[in-house]
C-alpha cells in the first residue's frame, strides 16, 4: 500500500491507527509543502516504520512545468524530508505524469521512480467507495503496488476503502510492507 499526497492533519494518523490494527507497513509519498505544515505527522510516519518518498514540494505536474524547475522542487522536498529525518531516494511524479529528461535526471541522482500497478480512484468524486474497494481487491496480486491518498480530496472513500482491503487481504494471507 501506498499513500500519496499527505501528511493531512487528520487523515493521516487515522491511516496510521488502521495500518497498525493490521501490523502494516506502507510507504508515503509526501508533499514537502505538507510537511513544512505537519512535522509532527510526519514524524509518526517515520517512527511507525514506514518508508517515505518524495512527491515533489508543491504537487507538481511535470508536463505542465519547465523540468529545470521541476527538478528544483523535487530537490525543495529533499531538503524537508531530511531536515524532518526522512531519508528516501524514492520518487513518485504527481499525477503519474513526468517527462523523460526529468525522469533521467532523477535516475542520475540515485533517485527510483516508483509507479503503481493499481489505481484505487479514491481521488475521484465520480465513483463510489464500493468501486475504489472493487478496484483494489479485484485488481490486486501479490507484489502489487497499490495508490491511496491521505488527501481531504479522498477522504469518503479512503475510510470505506482502507480497512475493507487490509481485512479482505490479510484474511488471504497477504502482508504489507514498504518499498526499499
Amino acid at each position: 500500500m501506498t499513500f500519496d499526497d499527505g501528511p493531512h492533519p487528520v487523515i493521516t494518523p487515522w491511516v496510521l491507527n488502521e495500518l497498525a490494527k493490521f501490523d502494516a507497513r506502507a510507504t508515503f509519498f509526501c508533499v514537502g509543502e505538507n510537511i513544512k505544515k505537519y512535522p509532527r505527522v510526519f514524524e509518526q510516519i517515520v517512527a511507525a516504520g514506514h518508508a517515505v518518498g518524495n512527491h515533489t514540494y508543491n504537487h507538481l505536474n511535470n508536463w505542465q512545468t519547465n523540468t529545470e524547475a521541476y527538478l528544483e522542487n523535487i530537490k525543495s522536498a529533499e531538503r524537508i524530508i531530511t531536515e524532518q529525518g526522512g531519508r528516501t531516494k524514492l520518487f513518485r511524479p504527481p499525477h503519474g505524469k513526468i517527462k523523460p529528461g526529468a525522469a533521467r535526471k532523477l535516475f542520475d541522482n540515485g533517485y527510483r521512480i516508483v509507479m503503481w500497478d493499481v489505481l484505487s480512484g479514491d481521488f475521484d468524486k465520480n465513483i463510489t467507495s464500493e468501486k475504489c474497494l472493487f478496484n483494489v481487491c479485484t485488481h490486486s496480486e501479490d507484489g502489487s503496488i497499490v495508490v491511496l491518498h491521505d488527501s481531504e480530496k479522498a477522504r469518503s472513500h479512503l475510510e470505506y476503502v482502507l480497512p475493507k482491503s487490509l481485512e479482505f487481504f490479510k484474511t488471504k494471507g497477504y502482508g504489507f510492507d514498504t518499498i526499499t
